[in-house]
């Protein structure tokens, strides 16, 4: 590797903890961190970007550079917008600075511009690199790659379990159903708190959660991000309720600003208009299955509707049994903990009719394993984000 590979990587690295630094503050945009730099590799000007700054970070770089842009080279995470949106295409204020180079990790996952900044870029005599990092910069920005490229949320179900794939013991057997995975139990956890912390880096990164109404009436959780980092959105906390069984003295009621929706079968009056009295939003997912629950794949239609572009499904088993069965799942993040529940009737991770034959089962690509402790997990995809 030479030194200005090298360079380049380092560069390229910190232009990535700009961009991630943007997590939770940009939805439905993607993350953007940008880097320029002159001859000698001295910063000039570095940016996140943000929503409510408006401006992209190229730009937001720019300025701290003036006039020592000329010559430069700018390193970002992804590339430079060519259309005008909120703001004028970075590819137009990049060439008029007088940026000479530019060493971008991936091309704009939106079919409708990708690689058209690219292409102006080069046309106006620039210099383009590009496909530094990008397994790491595709991974930051996946969420915002499903949903400009088909208006749906990436949808990641998490859960919790032990070595034999129990989220729980059998009920009656010393804790409740789903007081070991991500309900609101205060012992008994199956993972680790190095685990669960990263839980909420799970959600802070999301823009809606989702949970069955029999986590809320077994656990009566929060469901909130404890980050404690700042948000754009609040997080969206969605309750699946075929009838409307939320308990009114549940904690996800009774700290609901907005944030709280319910999505049900079957809207019976009185019931919704309580619950709207508390300042629950109730909404109607129809038609319902045949069992009468919320059809799994118009719950992620709407939830496009409303621009959520990353759904956290925490449900319990039969709720994870229901996305899987419906096709909904792009992604997988299964914590595993070193202990062996066995017995028949403690719950699995996913309950359901199940797939009759080994091929049809559900395939998880491109995976890649983490440590907490003793504890660890398997991340990976059912589905490409950045695919058709």
């Amino acid at each position: 590797m030479t030194r200005e590979e090298h360079s380049d990587l380092v560069l390229m690295d910190r232009a990535l903890e700009l961009a991630r630094a943007g997590t939770g503050l940009v939805s439905p945009n993607p993350v953007v961190g940008a880097i320029i730099t002159d001859p000698q590799g001295n910063v000039l000007g570095s940016a996140t970007y943000r929503y409510e700054l408006v401006k992209h970070a190229e730009v937001l770089a720019l300025e701290q550079a003036g006039e020592k842009a000329r010559g430069a080279t700018v390193y970002v995470n992804l590339e430079p917008c060519s259309h005008q949106g909120r703001t004028g295409a970075c590819a137009d204020a990049l060439v008029a600075a007088g940026i000479s180079r530019v060493v971008a990790a991936i091309e704009d996952p939106n079919p409708l511009v990708s690689g058209q900044g690219f292409s102006r870029l080069r046309a106006s005599g620039v210099h383009v690199d590009v496909g530094l990092r990008a397994p790491e910069a595709r991974h930051i920005n996946e969420a915002f790659a499903r949903y400009i490229r088909r208006k749906l949320p990436l949808v990641t179900l998490k859960a919790a379990m032990t070595l034999d794939g129990k989220i729980a013991p059998a009920p009656g057997e010393g804790e409740t159903p789903t007081a070991l995975g991500v309900g609101g139990a205060t012992s008994g956890w199956i993972t680790s708190a190095d685990a669960r912390a990263h839980v909420q880096e799970l959600r802070h990164a999301s823009d809606a959660i989702l949970v069955g109404v029999g986590t809320i009436i077994a656990d009566d959780p929060l469901l909130t991000d404890r980050t404690g980092r700042p948000r754009r959105r609040p997080l969206l906390r969605l309750v699946l309720d075929s009838h409307l069984r939320l308990p009114h003295s549940s904690r996800v009621v009774k700290t609901a600003d907005g944030d709280v929706l319910v999505l049900c079968s079957f809207a019976e009056e009185r019931k919704k208009q309580a619950l709207q009295s508390l300042g629950i939003r109730v909404e109607q997912i129809s038609p319902p299955l045949r069992d009468g629950r919320p059809d799994m794949r118009g719950v992620v239609r709407r939830l496009g509707e409303l621009e959520i572009t990353s759904l956290l499904i925490e449900g319990g088993a039969m709720v994870n049994w229901t996305a899987l069965a419906a096709g909904v799942v792009d992604k997988v993040f299964l914590y595993y903990a070193p202990k062996i529940l066995a017995g028949t009737g403690a719950v699995p991770f996913a309950a359901g009719p199940g797939y009759r034959h080994i091929k049809e089962a559900a395939y998880v690509r491109s995976f890649r394993l983490h440590r907490f402790g003793e504890d660890f997990a398997v991340e990976g995809y059912l589905r490409d984000p950045y695919g058709d």
